[in-house]
């Protein structure tokens, strides 16, 4: 088991007033399987109150209005989390693609099945993606050899993309981050009939880092997909998530879980300041 303080800071600064802004936050973990949520708090500045509620795929949202003129806006989420490995089922029996194919899953997960703008596949992906249904004897087999064609072909290169980034510009470009990776995967899965969703959480980057030094994290993409019980794999590493990683949503790709989105109505932002810094507690 892991304690884990996590402590991420955005940011935004205008050049001039800004009158109104409406904003999400999801930057707060979630209580599941595997991790618990020991204390979890937002600050705002300017602040004028937080409405907080669970949306749609069962993240957790911050969501708050200003109505008075403000130059920055600063949200820190600050939570302490323990980590754990939870217990397996033993008579967990992966699903064959014939008993894939007689499920529910279609309208359970159509949404996790279903191509978005950020996970559209071209020509030559859905080749692949073929080409892995033809060649894996089970859903599970195809699932891990789409993590492990997207890790072999895609190198991993800060900075490369941005979060708009689709998973056919990634593949083009041959380079990319922890979304693009996850994009590619959740694609290529998907495209041979397996439900496939996106993960966003943080991931402690120092394991052997001593305990009480704060380093600086990152947030962090990974997968789940699902043979009759959802299962996590982080693509950019090549394994399973364990320990390091704390889950804050789930939704079809990114747009569903950014950190923070909004509107609002003033000059551009000139400014988007973000840090996450992970301290390992226990």
């Amino acid at each position: 088991m892991w304690r884990l303080m996590i402590v991420h800071r955005t940011e935004l600064t205008y050049p001039d007033t800004v009158t109104t802004s409406y904003n999400e936050v999801r930057m707060q973990p979630l209580e599941e399987p595997g991790q618990s949520v020991l204390s979890s708090r937002m600050e705002i500045d300017p602040f004028e109150g937080v409405t907080a509620y669970a949306d749609y795929y069962g993240t957790r949202v911050a969501a708050f209005d200003l109505h008075r003129p403000h130059r920055h806006l600063t949200i820190t989420s600050t939570s302490t989390v323990e980590t754990f490995t939870p217990p397996e089922d033993p008579a967990r029996q992966p699903l064959s693609w014939e008993e894939l194919s007689a499920s529910d899953a279609n309208d359970r997960f159509e949404e996790f099945l279903t191509p978005t703008a950020l996970t559209e596949l071209s020509d030559e992906l859905a080749g692949r993606a073929e080409k892995i249904r033809e060649e894996a004897a089970t859903p599970a087999d195809a699932a891990r050899a789409a993590c492990d064609l997207v890790r072999r072909v895609v190198r991993y290169e800060q900075g490369a993309t941005g979060v708009h980034t689709s998973a056919v510009e990634a593949w083009e470009e041959k380079r990319g981050v922890c979304q693009d990776f996850s994009h590619l995967v959740c694609a290529l899965i998907r495209a041979t009939g397996i439900p496939a969703r996106y993960v966003s959480g943080y991931l402690h980057p120092a394991p052997e880092s001593e305990i009480g030094r704060a380093v600086v994290g990152q947030s962090h993409a990974w997968v789940e997909w699902w043979d009759g019980a959802w299962n996590a794999f982080d693509p950019t590493n090549g394994a399973p998530p364990g320990l390091a990683h704390v889950v804050v949503g789930r939704g079809r790709d990114y747009t569903d879980v950014p950190p923070v989105k909004g509107v609002y109505a003033g000059p551009d932002a000139t400014g988007n300041t973000v840090t996450v810094r992970v301290t390992r507690l226990r």
